[in-house]
C-alpha cells in the first residue's frame, strides 16, 4: 500500500509499505481522505526521517475482525485513527458510520468532535450573551457556528485575514475586526484601565470593559495575548488553539489581575471523543449543524509537503484541506 513517510524536516515521500493485519477485534479501513490539521504543521516542519502523521480519516471498511459487531465490509466510516496511508487499522469503539447524506469530504469528523468538546465547556449560559472568537480559521469558524447554536447573541470574530472575517460573518459572527481594529471597549489591559482599585466606579470599568467570554483559536502567541487582553475581569478564556511549536510569553500579571477563568479546550479522552464524533455526525446528518462544504483544497499524497505549506500560508479560498489516499474501491 501507499503511505506518506517523512524523510526529514518538511520533506516527505510516498512509500510502498505492507497492508497492516488486524486482530479479531479490529477493522481494516481503506482510506479515501485524511484531513489536514495545523497541529501537525510544526511536527512536519521539524520531522525526523521515518515519522508518519495524520489523524482525521474517512474511508471504507475493507475487512472486519471475527469478533467485531455492527460493521461489515463496504461500510463508509470515519472516526479516530492514524491517517496518511492507503489502509489503516481502526478500533470499532472509535469508528463511526457515515450516513448516506454526508459526502466523503464532509465526513472527516475528528476535528468537529474537537470543536464540539470545546463548545461544551464554553459557558454560554444566557441567550444573547456576548462572546469573542480570536482566530477565524476552520476551527474558529466551527466554534462560531456552534456558539450561535448555543444562543450567543453578539459574536465578535478577530482575524488578520479579511477573507476569514467574511467567512466568520457567514457562520454567525455579528462583528468582525482585524487585531488592530478591535475597539477599546473590547480590550481590558494596562492601556485601557486604571489599576487604582480605590477609584470611584472602578468596578464599573472592570466589568463593563472587555468581553465576558473569549475563545482563542490561533495557535499563535500574538493571538493568545490578544485573547487575554480582550477577556473581561472574572470572565472566561478558552484556549482552543494548538500551541505546540515553542513556549509562549504572556502577561500573567494582567491575567492574574483580571481573575478570569482559563480553560484548555482540547480533548484527550478517546472514548468520550468517539461519542462526540457520533454526536457531530448526527448533527450534520440532521441539518442542525450546517458546517459543511469547507474542504475546498484536496491534495494527492505526493503533494503532502505542498499541502502543509499551503495550510500555513492559506492561499485564496483556503479553509480546510484533505489528502486523497485512495479511490475507496475495495
Amino acid at each position: 500500500m501507499k503511505q506518506i513517510v517523512m524523510t526529514g524536516p518538511g520533506t516527505s515521500r510516498v512509500e510502498e509499505t505492507p497492508i497492516p493485519s488486524i486482530s479479531e477485534n479490529e477493522l481494516l479501513v481503506k482510506v479515501i481522505y485524511t484531513g489536514m490539521c495545523h497541529s501537525e504543521w510544526y511536527p512536519w516542519y521539524t520531522a525526523k526521517a521515518g515519522e508518519t502523521f495524520g489523524h482525521e480519516p474517512v474511508g471504507i471498511v475493507a475487512e472486519v475482525g471475527s469478533r467485531v459487531k455492527g460493521f461489515q465490509k463496504g461500510d463508509r466510516v470515519s472516526g479516530l485513527a492514524s491517517g496518511y496511508a492507503e489502509y489503516i487499522v481502526m478500533k470499532p469503539e472509535r469508528t463511526i458510520h457515515v450516513p448516506d447524506n454526508i459526502s466523503d469530504e464532509d465526513a472527516v469528523i475528528e476535528p468537529l468532535s474537537c470543536i464540539l468538546s470545546g463548545a461544551e465547556r464554553v459557558p454560554v449560559v444566557t441567550p444573547g450573551c456576548t462572546v469573542a472568537v480570536v482566530g477565524a480559521g476552520y476551527m474558529g469558524l466551527g466554534m462560531i457556528s456552534l456558539l450561535k447554536l448555543k444562543g450567543a447573541g453578539k459574536i465578535i470574530a478577530v482575524d488578520p485575514r479579511r477573507e476569514a472575517l467574511e467567512n466568520a460573518l457567514h457562520f454567525g459572527a455579528t462583528e468582525v475586526y482585524t487585531p488592530g481594529e478591535v475597539p477599546k471597549q473590547y480590550l481590558l489591559n494596562w492601556e485601557t484601565m486604571d489599576q487604582d482599585l480605590s477609584k470611584k466606579d472602578m468596578e464599573v470599568d472592570l466589568f463593563h470593559t472587555g468581553v465576558p467570554i473569549v475563545v482563542e483559536f490561533t495557535g499563535q502567541e500574538s493571538g493568545l495575548r490578544l485573547a487575554g487582553d480582550m477577556v473581561s475581569a472574572h470572565g472566561f478564556l478558552g484556549v482552543g488553539g494548538y500551541h505546540n511549536d515553542c513556549d509562549r510569553s504572556i502577561d500573567f500579571k494582567l491575567w492574574n489581575f483580571k481573575s478570569f477563568t482559563l480553560e484548555n479546550l482540547h480533548e484527550r479522552r478517546n472514548e468520550y471523543q468517539a461519542q462526540l464524533c457520533q454526536k457531530c455526525m448526527d448533527l450534520l446528518a440532521s441539518g442542525q449543524w450546517g458546517f459543511t462544504g469547507l474542504s475546498r483544497h484536496i491534495y494527492e499524497m505526493e503533494e503532502f509537503d505542498q499541502a502543509n505549506y499551503d495550510m500555513d500560508q492559506k492561499p485564496q479560498g483556503y479553509i480546510k484541506a484533505l489528502v486523497r489516499c485512495s479511490d475507496g474501491k475495495i
